[in-house]
């Protein structure tokens, strides 16, 4: 190929993105730019000021245009930009793991998208760079498919699905009920709350209090009404915020090319695509405000593909336990190592889990206790919930431990708080450790970690009698320990 058909080949985004870009950065400068208008008009260089002040994104966005342009060659995809200093990344269309397009609201409005290689490289910025930001919807699915050597999933798949799609999975509007339930949904809820406090504060829109009105209601009266306010406001906006990202969740199974697709979002939309040889397992996530309302949910653990991108893995939102094992199974291709029974740890784990959950809540109740005997004696009831959480979290951990080797797959579950069971094919094992801290090599415990190239790179068993972990490598995956084994 000569020099001239090389450069043929570099394409450049859509010219529409010059409409997207100058938006974006008129609300990332906007404090500086309203400080530019504001001086401009007490100089008599105001009209030139305003000039600056518009003329900026666009110029941002026209120097992005021209600087940025891609192309996939025989074995290779490209990404090149730069102004001052040209930059060209490069990866392989082997170490493509995920292709993610996603589409904001001004970018559906002009039938655009942003498209996201994922390629499990560890160097964080580079493969950040490996996005294209304004290109026409129907050539990113082109280019999605070349990515992935596969065929362009269709926009709109019947509910049954097609030859060669099958709809696995479609959101189910009940399902909100899960979104107060969760950590993210929390975080959100109290972002989205700290906002709105501040933005009361800011422009002084608080309502006036009568003082005196209060002070007849009563103080426990006041608490408990402000306390419900609270927890039905956190609700409403956990709610808003499982819409938004999963409004329309639908997840497609490709049969023919082997890939998963999703699609989700309400005003901000995102498709994903994963290959399916590079799924080496799955992730069941069970936090304990999920479990006690039977709910779950689940992840694909990628090869290569790292825990900073983990947010591209995702196969079924917070959803119903039953919903979340029928999709686990699909994606596996069996029932077993989602459902089947885990071998226990034995009492050394088991006084374990006791010993780090009650010695915490003993001193603090010894602390509650003084200050019962110093302050007040209402902290007597501190101490006894402190014990009795403290006893109930030792439990729930110690039947949440175990292990399994399940149809060439090893299952780990551990957690209380935050529990987990994952599912990894044994062949993606590429290593093990045996770790023990000094607490644990006195109780005569270890913990056994299977590295992979997927998820958060490890699969951890925690708290095995070292025979028993050396056991469990050594028949997980044959011949891979026996340098080591005497």
């Amino acid at each position: 190929m000569d020099s001239s058909d090389a450069a043929r080949d570099w394409q450049r985004l859509d010219l529409r993105m010059l409409l997207v870009h100058p938006v974006r950065d008129l609300g990332r400068f906007l404090p500086a730019l309203i400080g530019v208008l504001l001086f401009g008009r007490t100089t008599d260089w105001g009209g030139w000021w305003g000039l600056v002040a518009v003329g900026l994104p666009v110029a941002l966005g026209l120097a992005r245009y021209l600087t940025t342009s891609y192309r996939i060659t025989a074995g290779r995809v490209e990404v090149r930009h730069g102004l001052l200093t040209k930059r060209v990344i490069s990866a392989s269309l082997d170490r493509v793991r995920t292709v993610d397009i996603t589409a904001s609201p001004i970018h559906r409005i002009l039938g655009l998208v942003t498209l996201r290689i994922g390629t499990g490289q560890s160097g964080g910025k580079a493969e950040e760079r490996l996005a294209l930001d304004g290109i026409a919807a129907p050539a990113a699915a082109d280019l999605r498919a070349r990515l992935l050597h596969a065929s362009p999933p269709s926009e709109s798949v019947p509910e049954g699905g097609s030859d060669t799609a099958r709809v696995v999975l479609r959101l189910d509007l009940g399902w909100v009920r899960f979104a107060p339930l969760t950590t993210t949904g929390l975080v959100l809820a109290g972002a989205a709350l700290g906002l709105l406090a501040q933005a009361f504060h800011t422009f002084e829109a608080m309502p006036s209090v009568d003082l005196d009105s209060l002070a007849r209601v009563g103080t426990l009266v006041l608490v408990a009404i402000g306390l419900v306010g609270v927890l039905v406001t956190f609700c409403l906006l956990a709610v808003v915020g499982y819409l938004l990202t999963n409004f329309g969740f639908v997840l497609i199974q490709d049969v023919v090319d082997r890939t998963w697709h999703l699609r989700r979002g309400l005003l901000t939309t995102r498709e994903t695509t994963l290959d399916d040889a590079r799924i080496s397992g799955v992730s069941i996530g069970e936090p304990l405000g999920l479990r006690v309302a039977g709910g779950s949910r689940l992840s694909a653990i990628v090869t290569g593909l790292d825990q900073k991108h983990q947010g591209s893995s995702v196969l079924v939102p917070p959803a119903p336990r039953p919903v979340v094992d029928r999709v686990a199974a699909d994606v596996l291709g069996m029932l077993g190592p989602v459902t089947a029974g885990l071998s226990t740890h034995g009492p050394r784990a088991r006084r374990r889990r006791w010993t780090r959950a009650l010695v915490p809540a003993g001193l603090l109740s010894l602390a509650s206790v003084a200050l019962a005997y110093a302050v007040s004696w209402a902290f007597l009831a501190v101490a006894t919930v402190l014990l009795i959480g403290g006893a109930l979290l030792a439990w729930d951990r110690e039947r949440a431990l175990g292990h399994a080797l399940v149809d060439g797959y090893l299952v780990a579950r551990s957690g209380s708080l935050d529990r987990r069971r994952e599912a990894l094919q044994t062949p993606s094992v590429i290593g093990w450790n045996l770790r023990a801290t000094w607490f644990q090599r006195r109780a005569g415990l270890t913990d056994l970690v299977a590295t992979t190239a997927g998820g958060r790179q490890r699969v951890t068993v925690l708290d095995l009698v070292e025979s028993d972990a050396t056991t469990l490598a050594a028949t997980a995956t044959p011949g891979l320990l026996d340098p080591f084994l005497s």
